[in-house]
């Protein structure tokens, strides 16, 4: 039998509150399978399984608050039967029957979770309201956009911006706290790399096109085949290597609040899905509709503050990760090419990195093949 626990979904989460559950006693599950929605400081999260199975119990219910590592299922593996295992003490007498999961033919939606246009989603992120504590006059109960703008103007907003800056100062301070940080930074010319971007979007329609962002992740996550010792967590007192190159793209929220949700296998795509993949991650991120494995994946966090006019960002790594790569302002500067001098186009990558785990020499030497990578960007 397999018990099903609360993931941590970060290092800034401690508890989570059920929402909704996707799945009911007696289902088959499968590994990825979205099986419930669980409410964090920062978002609504969908929560997938990691094994295959078939739903014995669920130990919580919609509304119930419960810290990170509770189990809150248990799972029959294959060959098992209900009747073939012994259950848990906690698993014995599920607390009240459990609703049944969400279809796509379901008249109407749990109680716990209405229906939601994505436009009043997006409205009720921005104005700090829960919507899935809203009842709606739409269609089948669904809840609009004027329902989110009442909600806004007569009831006190949900305050997950509160939560969300005690989530990130738990998290940031024990980053400082536990982790001997070093910090490198190297100026790269981006000539090559924006010329040969113009030629690619040539042509081709806005939505289509690359943006400079793009080539920067992709040339992070390839060399960080070569570098290793950034790619991957401190845990129980050592470095462990991640299996593949998931990187946290840091977003800002609009209501306010920072995330870090996970780009997977940025070093295996081609740049066009990526770029949509990318386009597809941080709109989800702000609408609040993210799942379980973007928010604990990361294997080294990318922020980009250039967009905001700053030269050079010196970020804090988000533990148990080992480094965290910062991108400054794309701008025209002067610059030595071949001995002559002329202007150039550049922005200043850093690197925060955590010292149990690599030395600045390493570090450097990372940097130092970003750099290159960039300079041929027809091979990212």
């Amino acid at each position: 039998m397999i018990e099903f626990k609360l993931p941590s979904l970060g290092a800034d989460m401690d508890e989570g509150t059920l929402l909704e559950w996707r799945i009911a006693p007696g289902a088959a599950v499968r590994r990825g399978q979205v099986v419930a929605v669980v409410d964090t400081a920062k978002a609504a999260v969908d929560v997938e399984c990691w094994q295959d199975g078939t739903v014995l119990d669920l130990l919580i219910q919609p509304g119930d608050k419960v810290p990170v590592g509770t189990p809150i299922a248990t799972l029959l593996e294959e060959g098992e039967t209900a009747e073939t295992v012994q259950r848990p003490a906690h698993a014995a007498k599920p607390a009240r029957p459990a609703a049944a999961p969400r279809s796509a033919t379901s008249a109407a939606p749990p109680a716990s979770r209405p229906r939601i246009s994505p436009a009043a989603r997006t409205r009720a992120a921005e104005l700090g309201v829960d919507a899935n504590r809203l009842s709606g006059t739409g269609p089948q109960g669904a809840v609009t956009l004027a329902d989110v703008e009442a909600a806004a103007r007569q009831a006190k907003p949900l305050d997950r911006h509160a939560a969300m800056r005690q989530a990130i100062a738990a998290a940031m301070s024990r980053s400082k706290r536990e982790i001997p940080h070093y910090y490198l930074a190297e100026t790269v010319p981006l000539g090559a790399a924006l010329a040969w971007l113009a030629a690619h979007n040539a042509g081709l329609a806005p939505e289509r096109r690359l943006l400079p962002g793009v080539l920067l992740l992709k040339a992070v996550a390839l060399a960080l085949r070569d570098y290793p010792q950034l790619n991957g967590f401190w845990q129980d007192g050592a470095f462990r290597p991640a299996a593949g190159i998931h990187l946290g793209v840091a977003v800002a929220l609009r209501q306010g609040g920072l995330i870090a949700p996970a780009l997977h296998d940025v070093a295996d795509q081609p740049l066009t899905p990526l770029m949509e993949a990318l386009g597809d991650l941080v709109q989800r991120a702000r609408s609040g509709s993210l799942r379980s494995s973007e928010l604990s994946d990361a294997t080294l966090t990318v922020t980009q503050l250039g967009d905001q006019g700053v030269d050079g960002v010196f970020g804090v790594i988000y533990p148990p990760q080992v480094a965290l790569v910062g991108v400054g302002r794309l701008a025209e500067r002067p610059w030595v090419e071949g001995g002559k001098l002329c202007v150039m186009p550049t922005a200043q990558f850093s690197l925060a990195a955590d010292h149990r785990a690599s030395d600045g020499h390493y570090g450097a030497r990372f940097l130092a093949e970003v750099r290159r990578l960039l300079q041929t960007p027809d091979s990212l």
